[in-house]
């Protein structure tokens, strides 16, 4: 036996073909179920109980223990709470990055040594091998599944204690081998919404936390558009739900103006005021030592983006973030959202979430010369 894991097991396929792939490595294996979330709904959607019993007839049919664990008031305090006040303050955070390092790889695991777990696991698409001498986050072999993103900033040091089972599998190869194993949720679709909480209408869900403020609508040449319902219910590159028609080409979110609670739009997809040469960022998290700055490597600036080629510096502010320049004009760069680093070995580097304070206009492009 080679030691006792614990399975972050949630109900969803991903998570159940990991179980079963640390099984047939001779580990010995228990699940643990989240409850991350557990108030009214009022939308009559519910989903930790449905939930709950495809990861119990995963944990039947494995032949596994299945343990069950409320993390609720630590995710409304750790996580939600930084959700809303991100809302409020006009960005567009990504829950799912707080998540993982807040519950799944912080209380989770804390919870699962309670148990008696050696290492803890999760059906993330993410590797951990070895290089440059330690253990590093890998991206996960299938590139539209890759989750390495969400991962970026866990504490480096439980990654010898973590295990991604299916990080070298495509999902088409993690639902064929489900099915082989004869487990029920092969066919089960993937989660989607805010993290925990589920898929649900977003608008109505926020209205119940946050007051909604309304504000004017101008193009970005200054013309007025209207009003909208509230900075918080819109992100950059944004097209539906604007309530601006007319002739010619479809609309989109260019900016969110705090000072004047202001939404500023530009018509056409091309629309320059869309696309953006650099932007500064929070400090930095690294899973390993720091890149020595300038450094040139490669960047996702949203979840299942392709990777792009960036130029990292210290951006020289008080607050020692980061300034990015893109090889190419990056389309709705948003200010909440994580600038994940990667090398061309596909290591993730770490990353940091997006400011909403735009670079000076006239940087010197960096990318004629490289060091």
């Amino acid at each position: 036996m080679k030691g006792h894991v614990v399975v972050a097991l949630s109900g969803g396929v991903d998570s159940a073909v990991a179980a079963a792939l640390l099984l047939e490595q001779g580990y010995r294996v228990t699940g643990l179920f989240m409850k991350n979330w557990e108030d009214d709904d009022r939308d009559g959607f519910c989903p930790s109980a449905e939930d709950y019993q495809s990861a119990r007839a995963a944990a039947l049919h494995l032949e596994i223990p299945l343990h069950a664990a409320n993390f609720a008031q630590s995710y409304r305090d750790r996580v939600f709470a930084r959700f809303l006040a991100d809302c409020k303050a006009g960005l567009t955070p990504n829950p799912d990055v707080l998540c993982n390092r807040e519950i799944k790889f912080d209380v989770f695991w804390r919870h699962a040594q309670g148990l008696g777990a050696e290492f803890m696991a999760t059906g993330h698409y993410a590797r951990v091998a070895r290089c440059d001498g330690g253990l590093r986050l890998l991206a996960g072999r299938d590139p539209d599944k890759d989750q390495s993103y969400f991962l970026h900033t866990i504490d480096p040091a439980i990654l010898p204690f973590v295990h991604f089972p299916i990080g070298d599998f495509t999902k088409a190869e993690v639902r064929e081998r489900a099915r082989a194993l004869g487990l029920a949720n092969a066919e089960r679709g993937s989660s989607s919404g805010i993290c925990f909480i589920g898929e649900r209408r977003f608008a109505p869900f926020l209205r119940r936390y946050l007051k909604a403020v309304p504000g004017p609508v101008y193009t970005v040449d200054g013309e007025p558009k209207g009003s909208h319902e509230g900075l918080m219910f819109y992100t950059i590159g944004q097209r539906q739900g604007l309530g601006v028609g007319g002739p010619g080409a479809a609309w989109y979110v260019a900016d969110k103006r705090l000072a004047d609670n202001a939404l500023i739009i530009a018509q056409g997809d091309g629309h320059p005021s869309l696309y953006r040469s650099s932007c500064r960022t929070a400090p930095g998290h690294w899973l390993g030592p720091p890149p020595a700055l300038p450094w040139h490597g490669l960047t996702k600036i949203r979840y299942r983006q392709s990777l792009q080629e960036v130029r990292v510096d210290a951006d020289g502010s008080p607050s020692a973030g980061l300034l990015l320049t893109f090889a190419r004009p990056q389309r709705a760069v948003t200010p909440g959202q994580s600038a994940v680093f990667y090398d061309a070995r596909a290591v993730c580097l770490g990353g940091a979430v997006i400011a909403p304070a735009s670079a000076p206009k006239d940087l010197a492009h960096p990318f004629s010369q490289h060091g």
